[in-house]
């Protein structure tokens, strides 16, 4: 597997600088405790300084440190973005898998189940259950794990059929194994490597939408930190301070890169080993 992994990052080798991307953000998020900073420490008299040897990316407009911010608010979102991967992948996975093994009426309603969800756009479910929810982090994850299932599903359904007329699969239903062991012995080890390509993209779409989300002012409330609610407080800075804006957008746009590299260096090593099993 690693001499497949060196293999891919060799061909292409934007999988090893979003590996090394990914690699530093996620250990200066897990780090940033450990700096001793507090990021909702105000100072009044160093107020919107510019970046400085003391602020390496300045101070905010109550004089906190913006790159303690940043780090934290990186832990944030990448959070957001691995619980709500976990959630959105496991509750596709339950719902393609049964979907697809079983059919019929089953297969019918779990579908139509997902059109309706997949109509509702995020926005007004979003403003909607603001109205019942508390706005903050565990909000935040409800919402996109909760109701970002869809295109997984639909997805491990398609390769749940295929797996379901594999001869191996055919012989288990004949021989009367359980419904649950094959669909856990034989289909979910087949269509595995499928979910892992979802998945690192469902945790670029949850970051991207949590940062919509706290943006909008719906997501994670003050005095805690995202990328997305740093945008939000930049906007009244963007002529005096354009690099608050600046930082955080980047860094979004860097960790969904990053992400979406990752899922296709995923499916690159799973053709590569499919190649190698027809060789032989």
């Amino acid at each position: 597997m690693m001499r497949k992994i060196k293999r891919a990052i060799r061909l292409n080798p934007r999988y090893g600088l979003a590996l090394v991307l990914l690699t530093v953000l996620i250990l200066l998020a897990v780090l940033a405790p450990f700096l001793g900073i507090d990021p909702n420490q105000t100072d009044v008299s160093s107020m919107m300084q510019g970046p400085s040897a003391d602020h390496w990316f300045g101070t905010d407009e109550l004089g906190r440190d913006y790159f303690i911010r940043v780090l934290y608010g990186g832990r944030v979102s990448l959070f957001v973005g691995f619980v709500s991967m976990i959630a959105t992948s496991l509750i596709g996975l339950i719902v393609g898998l049964v979907s697809g093994y079983y059919g019929g009426w089953i297969d019918s309603f779990l579908m139509r189940l997902v059109d309706i969800l997949s109509s509702i756009p995020w926005l007004v479910l979003v403003i909607v259950l603001s109205v019942f929810m508390k706005p903050g982090l565990t909000s935040i994850i409800i919402v996109i794990g909760g109701f970002s299932w869809m295109g997984i599903a639909r997805l491990m359904r398609a390769e749940t059929l295929a797996m379901r007329e594999r001869d191996y699969v055919i012989y288990a239903q004949f021989i009367k194994v359980p419904a649950w062991k094959i669909m856990m012995k034989h289909i979910v080890p087949g269509i595995f490597p499928t979910l892992l390509v979802a998945a690192t993209a469902s945790i670029a779409s949850a970051i991207m939408t949590e940062s919509s989300l706290s943006f909008l002012g719906v997501g994670l409330q003050p005095p805690h930190a995202s990328w997305g609610s740093l945008l939000q407080n930049a906007q009244s800075s963007l002529q005096s301070a354009p690099h608050m804006a600046i930082i955080p957008g980047l860094l979004i746009m860097l960790t969904i890169y990053a992400f979406n590299q990752l899922g296709q260096l995923i499916q690159t090593v799973y053709e590569m080993e499919e190649i190698h099993d027809e060789d032989y």
